[in-house]
């Protein structure tokens, strides 16, 4: 049998799965990642996108809309702001994501004129939302 890694995904609701994972793909602020057994100690923040968990049980995918993964040797948590298993994702339940995700952009523009770095956070937040669906076979419009 394989290495691997106790792998729980929380969101402020609840706990969404608790599984021995072989590997755990994470959708990193910097950028993806792949988290097995004997990773080194790493915290990170999340940002828009799937987090996929293969395991002896298959391969299972969640959306989550940002949040902090803390890995270690032997275990991956994943804190989200918001996860929804994917096939629990509906068109309508993405359409509503897409535009809170409009909306933070929309009062970064009015709020920070001369000041790019919010607008900009906020147009990436944007932009990673939409790309998560694109990937889902989902539109936000």
């Amino acid at each position: 049998m394989a290495e691997t890694v106790q792998f729980d995904l929380v969101s402020p609701e609840r706990l969404l799965t608790s599984v021995q994972a072989r590997e755990v793909q994470i959708p990193g602020a910097e950028g993806d990642l792949t988290a097995m057994a004997n990773h080194a100690p790493l915290i990170t923040t999340l940002r828009p996108g799937i987090v996929r968990v293969l395991s002896d049980q298959g391969e299972d995918e969640y959306a989550v809309t940002g949040g902090f993964a803390e890995i270690n040797a032997d275990s991956v948590s994943i804190l989200a702001e918001q996860a929804i298993h994917r096939s629990d994702m509906t068109q309508d339940h993405f359409k509503t994501l897409v535009a809170h995700a409009n909306e933070r952009l929309i009062r970064a523009q009015e709020t920070f004129k001369n000041e790019p770095g919010p607008v900009d956070d906020a147009a990436k937040l944007l932009a990673d939302m939409v790309a998560m669906g694109d990937h889902m076979g989902l539109t936000g419009y």
